[in-house]
């Protein structure tokens, strides 16, 4: 049974005014009156589109959320359509807000997913928090997958949720016009690599002192543009075919090809060799963040912490202790798996980038070698017990500790199986 899709798209172009969000509700539904859309349409709205980023304000925008999403669902019901568009979502824990794209229905919010990738360029890092990998919305009319702006640069992001079973990507963005092209090309790119519909709402005209490309865009599943808007504000839409998505797909699928081509065992690395591909990869700008154990027996609380260690930073290295290392630290009856059995299941994790081995009873000299961006250990040390701390801050860098969301131990681990046997 072929999967179902929404009927109709369309894309809601305007100028965002910043932090004016009865002047932004009005603008949206006035050209939404305009369109007059068909029942069961998904009508898309620029990313930020009731407040922009009106970066001074953030927190305080971000408690009027509540009544945007009602304005949104307002004017779902009056249509008996769908409205997407990104808003200020504040977190529970108080922390930094998300970049959230909300999907709103007749009847209140579908789903909502933030954005992954955030726009240090533009500092929205310093306002905001990315998101974790979300799976798509599920509404009645077929699992939606989305994307914000940024995100649109990282293919994987989009495959993740077509692989899912998405027919249809929603982009939201506020993209400038500076970069037009790189916005067209890239819209119609995750359409042909993905073979899905792509409908990507933009912002036009200016907001604040930067101008945005304008030019939504809706893309068939084989890269043909069905609609595209110019540089003023502007409705675009059109009806959306399930046969098109089945007819490209019948010839080949590249979104279905996940073929395993992974060298895991690649990622254990001499020091030498570890200290090249680092070099390498901070010649493009990205940050290292480093964190290091003995990880005998690896558990639930090892893989949370190395998971929330590489959010931290763009690679993570994992400084492993050999054998004569940890029977220093814990006695002669440890370590219960080799070091190089250790390693290798390290590297089998997606969030390990590195792994290297360390043979001294602290990391100092790895640290002091590699002069990670991000020195990361367990929230149990008081971050003047942390080895490499006061060093790592001199240069630069930062002290990240984490807590363990699992109660467990290696030590319990192995005490519970000498009690089971």
């Amino acid at each position: 049974m072929t999967p179902p899709l929404f009927p109709a798209v369309a894309c809601v172009q305007f100028a965002i005014v910043l932090g004016e969000v009865a002047r932004n509700i009005e603008q949206a539904e006035t050209l939404i009156d305009l369109h007059r859309p068909a029942p069961g349409s998904l009508l898309l709205l620029p990313e930020m589109w009731a407040t922009g980023f009106d970066y001074p304000r953030t927190q305080e925008l971000g408690q009027r959320t509540p009544e945007i999403l009602a304005a949104m669902q307002r004017i779902a019901a009056r249509y008996r359509v769908y409205l997407a568009g990104t808003l200020t979502g504040l977190p529970a824990d108080g922390g930094l807000p998300l970049n959230t794209l909300f999907v709103v229905g007749p009847h209140g919010v579908l789903g909502q997913l933030a954005k992954q990738h955030l726009f240090a360029f533009w500092q929205e890092d310093r306002y905001y928090r990315g998101g974790g990998a979300t799976p798509p919305i599920q509404t009645e009319h077929g699992l939606l997958a989305g994307l914000v702006c940024y995100d649109l640069r990282f293919p994987e992001v989009a495959r993740r949720q077509i692989f899912a079973g998405s027919r249809l990507l929603a982009i939201s963005a506020q993209w400038p016009l500076s970069r037009l092209d790189h916005w067209q090309t890239l819209v119609r790119a995750r359409a042909i690599e993905n073979q899905v519909y792509v409908a990507a709402v933009n912002g036009c005209g200016l907001t604040g002192t930067m101008e945005m490309a304008g030019h939504s865009m809706i893309v068939a599943p084989d890269g043909t543009v069905l609609e595209s808007a110019g540089t003023e504000a502007a409705v675009i839409g059109c009806g959306l075919d399930n046969r098109l998505v089945d007819e490209q797909r019948s010839r080949f699928y590249p979104a279905g090809d996940r073929t395993w081509v992974g060298t895991d065992r690649d990622k254990i690395r001499t020091l030498p060799e570890l200290q090249a591909d680092l070099a390498l990869i901070r010649r493009q700008g990205s940050r290292i963040a480093f964190t290091n154990g003995c990880f005998d027996i690896l558990h639930a609380g090892h893989v949370s912490y190395l998971e929330e260690a590489r959010r931290t930073a763009d690679c993570l290295v994992v400084g492993l202790n050999t054998d004569s290392s940890v029977r220093g630290l814990k006695g002669a009856g440890r370590p219960i798996n080799g070091e190089m059995d250790r390693a290798r299941v390290l590297a089998a994790l997606g969030c390990v980038d590195f792994v290297v081995l360390f043979a001294e009873a602290t990391p100092i000299r790895l640290i002091t070698t590699l002069w990670p961006d991000v020195l990361v250990k367990g929230a149990d040390y008081e971050e003047e017990r942390i080895v490499g701390a006061a060093e790592v801050k001199a240069a630069g860098g930062r002290v990240a500790r984490i807590p363990f969301e699992h109660d467990r131990s290696t030590s319990g681990l192995i005490d519970k199986i000498r009690t089971a046997s």
